[in-house]
């Protein structure tokens, strides 16, 4: 049935949110093998591009000038490099840093979180190397003492990384103790569950599979409903000065 131009999503001043059904598949140069489905970019205001690749099986990203972060949705690739060889499987995940060539290739039909960003380098400190991890292995903390709410910091906190990504679940009925206003955007794919998010002053239903995009300053809070948990993974810059 056509949905007569109904739809959940929404492009605000200062927020972006994307549902399933307006999704749309794309080439992106060097994608061999698969399509991509370009959540966010500079095009839209953003600092950083995120997307998730579709992958057939022996399907491989393209190269990219940006240090890259891919979280494995579903399915399973293998990451070469000159030195190394690593096979990442659902919720695993893997740091590329800027200028290192390397290869990702679906093992299976693969689902991927592709976050790609310009390094912003600090005098007198390294680049990050190589990282590759799984979610599974990250300890888990309470977001300000709420049990109910659990986040897993994917990246190091160290200076030499100039952007974070970690998962944050919440049991039903937990909640973001405030509406938060900072100087950090955000990328966020829910994972699982959904819930109530407040976007500067409009209030969207979510639900797994829902993409968000919050710009700096944007008033935002999110509440979880249903009798599954809420999850996602959130992208924001951090660790550099806000005049760059």
């Amino acid at each position: 049935m056509h949905n007569l131009g109904r739809t959940r999503s929404a492009n605000r001043r200062d927020h972006l949110l994307v549902t399933p059904d307006t999704f749309v598949r794309t080439v992106l140069p060097g994608l061999q093998g698969g399509m991509a489905i370009v959540h966010v970019s500079p095009a839209a205001g953003a600092a950083f591009t995120q997307y998730t690749a579709e992958l057939e099986p022996a399907g491989t990203l393209g190269p990219t000038p940006a240090q890259r972060f891919v979280y494995v949705l579903s399915g399973a690739v293998d990451l070469a490099t000159g030195a190394s060889f690593n096979s990442l499987a659902a919720a695993d995940y893997a740091y590329v840093p800027a200028g290192l060539a390397h290869t990702i290739t679906a093992q299976a039909p693969t689902r991927l979180a592709v976050i790609e960003k310009i390094y912003q380098p600090l005098p007198d400190v390294s680049a990050p190397p190589l990282l590759v991890a799984s979610e599974a292995r990250i300890a888990s903390a309470p977001l300000m003492g709420d049990i109910g709410l659990q986040v897993r910091s994917l990246l190091p906190g160290q200076p030499a990384f100039d952007f974070a990504v970690n998962t944050m679940t919440y049991q039903p009925g937990a909640a973001l103790s405030m509406v938060e206003i900072h100087v950090m955007e955000h990328g966020l794919l829910m994972l699982e569950g959904g819930g109530i998010y407040r976007l500067g002053d409009q209030w969207y239903q979510v639900t797994a599979g829902d993409f968000i995009w919050m710009a700096p300053f944007c008033p935002q809070w999110f509440g979880a409903l249903g009798k599954q948990p809420a999850k996602y993974l959130i992208y924001k810059d951090w660790n550099r000065h806000p005049l760059g």
